[in-house]
């Protein structure tokens, strides 16, 4: 073991269900933010964390079990441009299943053609784990992947928010934030942070997943996740998703409980139609479209 690997600590196993929501998810629930990984494959170096063992398979029992239809693959960071462990999982629930990639920006456009056809839908830039792509990247990659009607999703730092338009000026394509930038959620840069969420919405086709609260905040009650998804959905609902999380990646201190998030988000957004939009309606039409 290299010293670069040692310095990736084994994330926690994920807790199992214990009980379903009280609430059933809405029918065709889309899981849009979730990773597995298999045994043997090839991790990348350096990276940030060690995956525990989560397949494709143990994601189909989870997502039954939660009644969730469909979902949206995302390529981890320890994979680097690696992404056979995701294609396998296409290929092997091509109806259920969507992918957001990592491909080097210099790739060639057969190739970015062949894996729309086995189901992927966008690339993921990530600044904030080793072995992601810069959003230095993000132009050339969204010229490459706009025909095709891609996304260009995000995992970045709240500082990075107001720094997306100007590098895609030009240039229509979804554009898909992970969890909801990161954004702290404490009381004192809330409605800041905020703010900068809803002008990144205002521009066409920006999406923020309402997602993974126990990445923002400490508080095991997600204090000001319910108030910040309100605010969020109160303006630019048909620009919101929802997604799992699953399995949890880069955590050695707590695992949240599976059922409990969804608990929180539904309590959060306790208006029907609008969760109808966020659970199932917002995600159809961006990754099941064909």
């Amino acid at each position: 073991m290299s010293a670069a690997d040692m310095e990736a600590p084994l994330c926690l196993p994920r807790r199992p269900l214990t009980r379903l929501p009280r609430a059933a998810l809405p029918q065709g629930t889309v899981d849009t933010h979730f990773h597995v990984f298999r045994a043997g494959a090839p991790l990348n170096t350096p990276r940030s964390y060690t995956p525990d063992i989560a397949t494709i398979s143990d994601w189909i029992e989870f997502s039954g079990n939660l009644g969730i239809a469909r979902g949206v693959l995302v390529q981890p960071s320890v994979y680097g441009l690696d992404n056979r462990v995701l294609l396998e999982a296409l290929a092997a629930y091509p109806d259920r299943l969507r992918g957001i990639v990592v491909i080097d920006p210099e790739t060639a456009e057969t190739e970015i053609e062949r894996l729309d056809r086995l189901g992927v839908r966008g690339v993921r830039i990530n600044t904030r784990n080793k072995g992601g792509l810069p959003l230095a990247a993000a132009r050339t990659l969204a010229e490459s992947i706009a025909p095709l009607g891609w996304s260009l999703q995000l995992q970045i730092n709240p500082e990075q928010l107001p720094d997306i338009a100007a590098p895609l000026s030009g240039i229509r394509l979804p554009i898909v934030i992970d969890h909801l930038g990161f954004i702290p959620l404490a009381r004192e840069t809330r409605s800041l942070h905020v703010d900068a969420l809803k002008r990144l919405m205002d521009r066409a086709e920006a999406y923020v997943k309402v997602t993974a609260p126990y990445r923002l905040t400490k508080d095991v009650n997600y204090d000001g996740f319910a108030e910040v998804a309100c605010a969020l959905a109160a303006s630019h609902a048909e620009r919101l998703l929802w997604g799992s999380d699953w399995p949890h990646t880069e955590l050695w201190d707590g695992m949240p409980d599976d059922t409990e998030l969804v608990e929180t988000m539904q309590a959060a957004i306790d208006d029907p139609a609008v969760a109808e939009k966020i659970f199932v309606r917002n995600a159809e039409a961006l990754f099941f479209g064909r």
